[in-house]
This record gives structure tokens, C-alpha cells and sequence, in this order.
């Protein structure tokens, strides 16, 4: 498997979607893509001769505690209604303003270009500082179902892997915040996997205080006043402290891992479960990727997770299920949605294809279970 390489295609990268409340200059999502330091000997997937990146889990009092003072952000607005009669507006925070925060803490050491002219650079960064079509896809695929929010005899939990800017999760959250009854008395769980820490600390975290901020705004004299005119929210103690106080209230727990898909990362995110399930009420697990498939190696790595995940809660009597989106075809790497279908197949899943896009770059969403 080549070293890195791009998929030149156009759209993969939503950055000029949708509207910015952002006066930041225009910087294009190419040269606004700067890589967090990453040691190039590690992999997210079986590469020979390359070690791969362990299993690890990330607190988020920890993980806020490294925030800057301030995020710049912008809001993507996504069609979820076939027509243009529904929309979800999902904030961002800017990758200019990401490049600007890497600059400003880089100690003069070697940093990795990284994203530059490279949609992936294996063993370095996978991906995840883009909004790519297919996370836009599963948004749209999970919004007629998001009812299930607002059940009371559900225990949702939502494990995005590859998550990067978490644009699924993200409509999942921003959903429940309107659905789920305040006083539930069961625990939403949102895990957020990727490859890179440094993904999960500067743009998926961020997103989801950004997410909540702007939901709680017009209640929060404190929200109104961490907002500037130029797009942008201060992170000060005091809104750091509500976000936590938030979660904690609303009985959501957001948790974060990265590093390669692996048995240990499955072992991570089980040890990681929190007891939530009454009686009378069932656990309902959905999984999400999103261009995760993109190679041979990615395939199979990620479906060896997924099954891993599934086949233990179904083991413990709960339900769970895969929901996939992927171009049909990843030219000159290898990787395609039809190969991922025979390979659930193959593995005994049911394979039920939920939403086909035949203009421009053909994409399309399926769900898995196990019978």
C-alpha cells in the first residue's frame, strides 16, 4: 500500500459548503490542512515493517483542559429532507483556525505536512480533520429514525469509528438535546473513535462544545457573552465548566479513543461501557463509519471491529447494527462499498442497502446485523 495518496475526487472535502459565520481569511481546505506532529512508523492499519498506533482512551476533563481560549468556527447546513424542505445546521470548527492553533504551539520540532495535497497518508493521518459526502450521507440516512432518541425503553449508544469532525454523531447529539426527555433516567452513550488524538483534541471535541453552545445560546447569558460577532466562542473556564455540568445533567457521556482498530481497541471500548440498562429497557448499539473503507486494509480492519462489537452485545442480549457510507469505488486503491457488502455477507451478516447516490462520485449507505 502506497505511502499516501489522494482520491481526487471532487466534493470529498465539504469545506465550502454550506455558510460561515467566520471572517477568517479564505484559506483553501489544501493548504489550510496542516498535520498534528504524528510519528510516520506508526499505521492505522497493517502496513509491513510499520507498528501500529495502540488502543487508547482519552478523558475529556483532561482533553478540555488543552483547549485554546477561543475556536473560530463556521455552520455546515445539510439536507436531510429530499427536497430541501428539512435541514440540520452543524457547526464546525474552521481548519484555518485549526492550522493557526498547530502553528502557534509548534515547538520547532519536525512537524508532519500531512494533509497538504494528501487525502490519507498511511500510518500518519487517516482522514479525519475532512467533512467527507458519505458522513453527509449517513446524517441524512439516520434522520428519519432518529425517534428512537425519545424512547424510553431504548438505551442508545452511538460508536462513530473514524469519526474526525463526527458530522453523525454530531445530528445524533444535536437530536437528542430537543428528543430525549430531561429527566431520563438512562445514560446516552456517544464513543468517539479515531486513528489520531490529535483529531479527536482539535476538531471533534471542539465540535461538540460548538454543538451545545449554540443549542443552549438564547437560555445562557454566559453562552451569549462567550459568542463574538466574527464566529467565534470563547472556551473559558466558566463555558467549559457548563458543557461539563451539561453532560453530567443530562446523563450524556461522550467518550474518546484512538489509535488502530485491533482487539484491543474492541477490549478498549467494552471496559469502557457504562452501566445503564433498566429493567424493561433495552440496549440499542449503532455503529457508524464513514469512508472507513476506502483500501484493502481499511476493509478488512474495520470489519473485523465492527463484527467484533456486534457479536458481543449480541451475546449479552442487546441489539446492535453497522451503518456504512462509502463511495462504490475508491479508484486506484482498491477499497469499494460492494466488496464491504460481501465481505459482511460472507461473515453471516443481514446486508440491507439503505440510500444509493448515483450523481457525481456514486456513494451509497447500507446496514448490517447479525441475524
Amino acid at each position: 500500500m502506497s505511502g499516501h495518496f489522494s482520491f481526487a475526487f471532487s466534493g470529498d472535502d465539504i469545506e465550502d459548503e454550506g455558510h460561515s459565520n467566520s471572517a477568517a481569511p479564505n484559506v483553501s481546505s489544501a493548504s489550510a490542512q496542516t498535520a498534528p506532529p504524528q510519528t510516520s512508523a506508526n499505521s492505522a492499519f497493517p502496513v509491513p515493517g510499520k507498528p501500529l498506533l495502540p488502543a487508547t482512551s482519552h478523558d475529556l476533563r483532561h482533553m478540555m483542559s488543552q483547549l485554546p481560549s477561543k475556536i473560530a468556527y463556521g455552520i455546515l447546513d445539510i439536507d436531510i429532507g429530499g427536497g430541501g424542505d428539512e435541514k440540520i445546521k452543524l457547526p464546525r470548527r474552521e481548519l484555518w483556525d485549526v492550522r493557526v492553533q498547530l502553528m502557534a504551539e509548534d515547538d520547532g520540532g519536525e512537524t508532519e505536512p500531512g494533509l497538504g495535497n494528501h487525502d490519507v497518508k498511511t500510518g500518519v493521518y487517516e482522514g479525519g480533520f475532512k467533512s467527507w459526502e458519505s458522513s453527509l450521507d449517513l446524517v441524512k440516512v439516520l434522520s428519519p429514525s432518529k425517534t428512537f432518541l425519545s424512547d424510553m425503553h431504548t438505551v442508545p449508544r452511538i460508536i462513530e469509528l473514524g469519526c474526525g469532525t463526527a458530522l453523525p454523531s454530531l445530528a445524533l447529539f444535536q437530536w437528542s438535546l430537543n428528543l430525549r426527555p430531561h429527566d431520563s433516567s438512562s445514560v446516552l452513550s456517544i464513543v468517539l473513535a479515531d486513528y489520531n488524538p490529535t483529531v479527536l483534541q482539535l476538531v471533534t471535541l471542539p465540535n461538540f462544545i460548538l454543538c451545545w453552545a449554540i443549542h443552549q445560546r438564547a437560555d445562557s447569558p454566559l453562552l451569549q457573552d462567550a459568542f463574538s460577532s466574527e464566529g467565534e466562542l470563547d472556551l473559558t473556564p466558566e463555558v467549559l465548566g457548563a458543557f461539563d455540568e451539561f453532560l453530567s445533567s443530562r446523563k450524556i457521556s461522550l467518550s474518546f479513543f484512538s489509535g488502530a482498530w485491533s482487539p484491543e481497541f474492541v477490549d478498549l471500548i467494552r471496559s469502557n461501557k457504562t452501566p445503564m440498562v433498566e429493567d424493561g429497557s433495552k440496549e440499542r448499539t449503532i455503529i457508524l463509519g464513514a469512508e472507513t473503507i476506502y483500501s484493502p486494509f481499511a476493509l478488512d480492519s474495520f470489519a473485523h471491529t465492527v463484527f467484533s462489537l456486534m457479536e458481543r452485545e449480541r451475546a449479552q442480549g442487546n441489539v446492535a447494527e453497522v451503518l456504512v457510507g462509502a463511495k462504490k469505488l475508491y479508484f486506484g486503491v482498491g477499497g469499494s462499498l460492494d466488496d464491504f457488502v460481501t465481505k459482511a455477507r460472507g461473515l453471516g451478516a443481514n446486508v440491507e442497502e439503505l440510500l444509493e447516490e448515483t450523481e457525481g462520485v456514486r456513494r451509497g449507505v447500507v446496514r448490517c446485523s447479525l441475524p
